[in-house]
């Protein structure tokens, strides 16, 4: 079948950034330039020029770019996103008859005979004619300018013409930079080829790409013994979390709790009177997931804390997990939203062996599947009018993909600042669906990477395109569903290990506390010469925990550390730079990262050790760092304040991982005169 326009001679092809063929946006944070490359090609000789087209979905018009060539028909150009929500963008190109003009006259000038050689001069006729063609493509362009654009290319084709006419022996070239930039101004697009996608690009707040969060349980904040913990407790908390460095406080629901099948200490089938069960049983006659739990408080309590979260520089999280109890109001009122067994009874929650009877996931095939979606929904819309802004959802990968497609972008509509953390432990097709269907963060497998080779390759994968462009880390140690076999075993250097490989190998990580800075260990079922189960001996998902802050085992002090060098460096605030250092030996792990301009680089080495000192050399890679491959620099720790003088490529470190498991070192640049 032949083309509507077979003039259009030029083909664009392998443009990035892109997710999935433009199926999905990808991702980028305020501020940002935003660097596309494409293969931009024609046929036959004639010079190819290009723009880049974009525009925020505000916008009704494009703006414009020109590329630059790189090589080999590559062509790459910039643009800034200023704005949160979707921009899109395209690109357009064409034969550009001028410049392939200016090029070909510029080889003709070159090939005059020299006017200073004796020999006979002769008048070379095909330069005469050239500058005719060029007056020509500048009367065309004159025709697409404007006012004094136009005017001074008419008067341009003027002076070329005569030019022709004047019939010299010898001809400089008439052409200069100024020209050939208006020329630009006004392309010949009737045959521009225009990439037949606009590529979506969704723009996140800075939170997005750079944050530290501190996760703890309401009901066990209270400083009086015995106590259940309030709303208000946890906002009394708030300026030692600050002081912390963290800036995201996540809670795990605070909705009212289910009486049915209500688990007990250390997840027993049966509850005691008085043992206060899981909050992930959300649901009871005090209502659902637009609810707050007595115990805790009131809605006003709720409104009072996310303005304190704010006042104390940081943003209040809420855990959204969509789920029942057996006393949920929706379990009488929309029935069809669960899965009813032959007997009637409805299907709770089942992992086999394990079984959680206090939980109802909901049915994602229901026949009232439009209702349920509008539901859920509306629990995001509720608390983001209450001024959530950052939500953590529970387990999404159980609930369907598209839902979650759906379901944040109507959020985003509402809240373009909305942020949303997936808690997906599960296959990576899976969590990378969910990032692409619009999860800002995602849990990651960090808390099972845990020697060197698995580390290195792991954030080798999440570094780099195409998985950066859709897929943002989010790092946790431990959470209240894990406690990984290392910090059962590695004791206090091991939680100093992690906390540090967290903050730095990311730009966003988490802890669950008081358990992490407390260095809690403890599993809830240990076997005789070998580690236990994941889960918490007391866990706080089931029970009151009380806890001593005080304690001289907390390493609270190197967390708040860790987070003012976080804040302090721009190196450690995103993830591309990320460079893993070779080192012989095994148990030392060494990275860098830099700002672009290396005015900020930061040499990250830990002990992955937790028993034994571990010593080795490192190759520093100079070029990494920004530095020359021959004299000497000084580094300093920022975490001890000592300061060492290096020289050159292989420089020799030891960690004893009672003392401190790692080094972060910022590179000290000579300050210039």
């Amino acid at each position: 079948m032949k083309p509507s326009e077979g003039r259009r001679r030029i083909v664009i092809e392998e443009i990035q950034p892109q997710v999935d063929a433009g199926r999905y946006p990808a991702k980028r944070v305020v501020g940002d330039l935003v660097e596309v490359t494409a293969a931009i090609f024609g046929d036959g000789h004639d010079h190819v020029a290009a723009r880049l087209l974009y525009r925020h979905s505000s916008q009704r018009k494009w703006n414009s770019v020109p590329f630059s060539e790189l090589s080999n028909d590559l062509w790459t150009a910039t643009f800034p996103v200023d704005k949160v929500g979707p921009w899109n963008f395209t690109v357009e190109a064409w034969v550009d008859h001028f410049d392939t003009w200016v090029h070909d006259l510029g080889k003709r000038l070159a090939a005059q005979p020299d006017p200073k050689e004796p020999t006979q001069q002769t008048t070379p006729q095909d330069i005469p004619l050239a500058l005719r063609i060029g007056a020509n493509h500048l009367d065309a362009a004159s025709s697409r300018a404007k006012g004094g654009d136009a005017k001074e290319l008419k008067l341009a084709a003027g002076q070329l013409r005569a030019l022709a006419e004047a019939n010299l022996p010898f001809y400089e070239s008439p052409i200069t930079a100024e020209l050939e930039a208006l020329v630009a101004k006004y392309p010949d697009l009737s045959f521009a080829t225009k990439y037949p996608v606009e590529l979506p690009l969704w723009v996140d707040r800075e939170r997005a790409r750079f944050s530290s969060w501190y996760e703890l349980f309401p009901r066990s904040a209270s400083s009086v013994a015995g106590r259940h913990g309030t709303l208000k407790d946890v906002e009394a908390r708030l300026p030692e979390i600050a002081a912390m460095g963290f800036d995201v406080v996540y809670m795990p629901p605070i909705h009212p709790i289910g009486v049915a099948f209500r688990k007990g200490k250390n997840n027993s089938v049966t509850a005691e009177p008085g043992e206060e069960g899981s909050p992930w049983a959300i649901g009871a006659v005090e209502g659902g997931h637009t609810e707050i739990h007595p115990k805790l408080g009131t809605l006003a309590d709720f409104d009072d804390l996310v303005k304190a979260a704010q006042e104390q520089g940081m943003e209040l999280a809420l855990d959204i997990a969509f789920q029942c109890s057996p006393d949920h109001p929706w379990v009488k009122q929309h029935p069809a939203w669960f899965v009813h067994r032959p007997d009637g009874t409805i299907q709770y929650a089942e992992n086999p062996p394990k079984k959680y009877q206090d939980i109802y996931p909901l049915n994602f095939e229901s026949s009232d599947w439009r209702g349920l979606w509008d539901a859920l929904f509306g629990v995001f819309k509720f608390w983001v009018d209450r001024g959530v802004r950052v939500f953590r959802v529970d387990n999404p990968h159980t609930k369907a993909l598209r839902f979650w497609e759906w379901c944040i972008a109507e959020v985003q509509a509402v809240a373009p600042d909305a942020l949303f953390l997936a808690e997906a432990f599960t296959r990576p097709h899976v969590m990378y669906s969910l990032a692409k269907g619009g999860f800002t963060q995602s849990y990651t497998y960090f808390t099972w990477r845990t020697d060197k080779p698995g580390l290195q390759s792991y954030f080798e994968e999440l570094i780099k395109p195409p998985v950066s462009d859709f897929f943002r880390p989010n790092v946790w140690p431990n959470t209240p569903d894990i406690l990984h076999e290392q910090l059962q075993t590695g004791g206090r250097p091991m939680f100093m290990q992690r906390v540090i490989l967290a903050a730095t190998l990311s730009a966003n990580y988490g802890i669950y506390g008081p358990a992490y800075e407390l260095c809690e260990g403890r599993p809830a079922k240990p076997t005789a010469g070998k580690t236990g189960s994941e889960e918490y001996l007391d866990s706080e998902k089931y029970q009151i925990r009380e806890w001593d802050r005080s304690s001289p085992l907390s390493i609270a002090p190197l967390i708040t550390q860790l987070n003012k060098i976080r804040h302090e460096s721009l190196a450690l605030q995103r993830n591309e730079s990320l460079h893993f250092h070779s080192c012989p030996n095994p148990n030392l792990l060494c990275y860098s990262k830099s700002t672009p301009d290396f005015s900020d680089t930061i040499l990250i080495a830990v002990n992955l050790d937790p028993l034994h000192e571990q010593a080795g050399i490192i190759d520093l890679a100079l070029d990494k760092l920004g530095l020359p491959w021959q004299g000497s620099f000084e580094v300093e720790d920022l975490l001890t304040g000592a300061r060492y003088q290096w020289h050159d490529q292989w420089n020799y470190v030891a960690l004893n991982p009672s003392v401190m498991p790692a080094h972060v070192f910022r590179i000290v640049r000579p300050q210039k005169a």
